[in-house]
């Protein structure tokens, strides 16, 4: 008989803990393949009791099979990831998982960050929070950070006063010079649901994130997590949360946005700033600026 603890886990990550469609659809599907092989190298049928009794070879063998599946560094990163969030789930605070380090993702040149390991980064995070709306307020800043382009002094100093979320959002950015950002559907849900579940109210004048004692959230705590989900997933230093908001203004640019625009949209004071945060092929760019530049 298979065992219902994907599907307990499924609810939970749901229900609880409000991940998205993907992120449930994908942390379910390693839960299975999990559960499948076991029951399998084990000969029984799988429960939390034998969960918790998991070793390190266990673990190690389920990813050589998904290896011999043919998934890459990142992927196998990803699943190692889902299986601790498993563990965790069925085993409860006094859950014992196996000490393993995932593989390690092959360093190149610095470039900004894929959008696979943007969300993988996010995931990963708000899975590992010890509260279910720390988790969400951690997805949601760091969706704010590459769906939007902020940087992380800008997500921490929105307040209250930001809600209800419409189409855009007002930021503030250096030297207090303010604009407008267009806002994502998921960026937008993100927030709504992080604002369900946070315990402390929310007024105009207070921070929109928050700490876990209600006051406002230090970016500290945001790089520390990044760090910490980084390793846990093999990703290279460079994956910072500014990367984040590096990624976003080489994806669209990459993509064939304006560079005026997308000037406007990083709030930089001059065009120079924002050919730093680009990493496209020069050919590209110089494309681009030829198009976008007044006296070209």
């Amino acid at each position: 008989m298979a065992s219902d603890l994907p599907e307990q886990w499924r609810k939970h990550l749901a229900l609880d803990r409000r991940r998205s469609i993907h992120t449930v659809r994908a942390y379910v599907a390693t839960a299975e393949r999990l559960v499948a092989f076991l029951e399998g190298h084990h000969g029984q049928a799988v429960t939390a009791p034998m969960l918790a009794r998991l070793e390190q070879a266990d673990l190690r063998a389920f990813l050589t099979v998904r290896r011999a599946d043919g998934i890459g560094n990142l992927s196998a990163a990803r699943e190692l990831s889902a299986i601790r969030g498993f563990l965790k789930f069925a085993g409860g605070e006094d859950a014992r998982i196996p000490a393993m380090k995932g593989p390690r993702v092959k360093r190149g040149l610095p470039r900004p960050i894929s959008p696979d390991e943007a969300v993988a980064l996010a995931a990963d995070i708000a899975e590992t929070a010890r509260e279910g709306w720390i988790g969400a307020r951690d997805w949601a800043v760091l969706l704010l950070l590459y769906g939007a382009g902020l940087r992380i002094g800008e997500a921490m100093g929105l307040t209250g006063a930001t809600l209800p979320l419409g189409d855009t959002l007002r930021v503030t950015g250096k030297r207090n010079k303010m604009r407008q950002v267009p806002l994502l559907p998921q960026v937008r849900q993100a927030i709504e649901a992080y604002v369900a579940l946070c315990p402390h109210p929310m007024t105009r004048d207070e921070a929109l994130f928050r700490g876990a004692r209600g006051g406002p959230l230090s970016p500290a705590l945001i790089r520390r997590a990044v760090q910490g989900a980084r390793g846990r997933l093999g990703l290279s230093d460079r994956t910072t949360p500014h990367a984040l908001r590096h990624s976003f203004a080489t994806h669209l640019l990459g993509r064939g946005a304006d560079l005026r625009s997308l000037q406007e949209l990083l709030g930089h004071a001059s065009l120079s700033s924002t050919q730093v945060y680009t990493q496209v092929d020069a050919a590209h760019l110089l494309d681009i600026y030829r198009n976008a530049h007044p006296r070209a």
